[in-house]
């Protein structure tokens, strides 16, 4: 028969991501928990559950820093954030001119009117308007 190896469809380095992932999440969760908690009891084990969760966490990132499985991103260069902004401000400002455009010129029209026969005198009972 034929021998059968077991190879891991992750390398390490994507198991330790996926883990740090998760732990990462976790927390957002716990705190999300603890913010919405009444129950001071429950509110504080939230809370120390979180704790050392990122302290966990943080063990993680430090294993994979150390076994080069982490690459912090490179600090961006200055002309390029500004050059970035530069463009999302003219765009800012491009959007903002066509809706005054588009919207002076629609200024005395109704773009969406529920129920129009209740402004045509038109009653009808028993008819709702249901807004989404």
């Amino acid at each position: 028969m034929f021998q059968q190896q077991k190879q891991s469809i992750l390398t390490e380095e994507d198991l330790a991501g996926s883990i740090l992932g998760d732990l990462k999440r976790v927390v957002r969760e716990y705190a999300t928990a603890a913010t919405e908690s009444t129950c001071p009891d429950i509110r504080q084990l939230f809370t120390k559950l979180m704790d050392s969760t990122l302290a966990l966490q943080g063990q993680m990132f430090q294993a994979m820093q150390q076994a080069n499985m982490y690459n912090v991103s490179s600090p961006a260069l200055r002309q390029e954030l500004d050059k970035q902004a530069k463009q999302y401000q003219q765009t800012k400002q491009k959007t903002n001119q066509f809706l005054q455009q588009n919207l002076g010129q629609r200024q005395g029209q109704t773009m969406y009117t529920p129920n129009m026969q209740h402004q045509s005198g038109q009653h009808q009972q028993g008819t709702q308007t249901y807004y989404m």
